[in-house]
């Protein structure tokens, strides 16, 4: 009997994975799987015969999009489901959950059919404080900015920042920088087949006066592995509540996720929220599995679990 096939698909500049999961194949072939690795829109893979389709290191998704989510509606198994994928892909979701009471960062949304003009973008940006412009669509952090509000040449920069990416008929999110971040970071929370697995503190890397113009969208990051206090984990499943309840609403059915990272940056003595949510991450989203071998361990487990179905 040969061994079920797992196919982890990831992007022309990553053909052998990025370098935090180079370490899963040889975890799926200990446990009896046959790992493949495939770039997701290399023309000469049949995809009819590539098993189970994990996404991982999609990094240029973003970047072509509707060519991505086509091909993700055409695989017959993959994880997590086409349905999610799609609905992940564009930072919009934000609006989903804020609707079932999550705390997320107050957004300015900039859409491409209102034609604004420099002036309109310009008013829209807040009075005091940082703020980050970024497209709704993009993975790793691509096109991402810093700015300081009551700086003339930054404000100039950010209204170009946000032209640049209107022009290419991309949303453009404007959000308040949230000072907590630079004090305490940012918390990833990490879930496998629905149930908690880690945590992993990040420093922040938004510094002042940042720009992220990669086309491959990576952002050094410094994190460290930590256990989940009671507290953390209590957000996370109020998160994870909502989540669902979106799921099942939208589709008619929940959905088992094989991945999930939920960032989260705590509120400060000022706010009237306990945390916010930053991102949740359903996609490409690095697990830190090289940060700690039961991190990659749990993570070939829940990948097995789900084959074996």
């Amino acid at each position: 009997m040969s061994a079920p096939i797992v196919t982890l698909a990831t992007s022309q500049d990553l053909p052998n994975l990025d370098i935090d999961e180079q370490n899963l194949p040889d975890a799926l072939r200990d446990r009896g799987l046959e790992p493949r690795i495939a770039v997701w829109n290399d023309p000469s893979v049949n995809w009819d015969e590539a098993g189970t389709v994990v996404i991982r290191s999609v990094r240029d998704y973003a970047k072509y999009r509707q060519d991505f989510l086509a091909w993700t509606a055409s695989l017959p198994r993959v994880l997590n489901s086409a349905n999610t994928i799609a609905w992940n892909s564009d930072k919009h979701y934000l609006n989903a959950l804020g609707k079932y009471g999550l705390p997320t960062i107050p957004t300015m949304w900039l859409e491409p059919e209102k034609n604004l003009s420099k002036q309109q973008i310009h008013s829209r940006f807040p009075a005091f404080g940082d703020f980050v412009v970024k497209p709704a669509v993009a993975s790793g952090g691509r096109g991402t900015g810093r700015y300081s509000a009551v700086d003339a040449q930054q404000r100039g920069e950010a209204v170009e920042h946000a032209m640049y990416e209107l022009s290419r008929g991309r949303t453009v999110m404007v959000q308040r920088y949230l000072e907590e971040i630079d004090s305490q970071g940012e918390t990833s929370l990490v879930y496998f087949n629905g149930m908690p697995a880690y945590q992993v503190e990040k420093e922040p890397m938004l510094h002042p006066r940042f720009r992220n113009d990669r086309e491959d969208g990576v952002v050094e990051e410094v994190v460290r592995a930590s256990y989940a206090t009671e507290e953390t984990w209590r957000w996370g499943e109020r998160i994870r509540r909502a989540l669902h309840s979106h799921i099942k609403d939208t589709n008619g059915k929940d959905e088992l996720l094989l991945f999930n990272r939920v960032d989260i940056v705590r509120g400060d003595e000022n706010s009237s929220e306990e945390f916010y949510v930053v991102e949740i991450s359903l996609i490409d989203a690095s697990l830190y599995l090289s940060q700690n071998d039961d991190h990659l361990n749990m993570f070939a487990d829940a990948i097995q679990m789900r084959v074996d179905w």
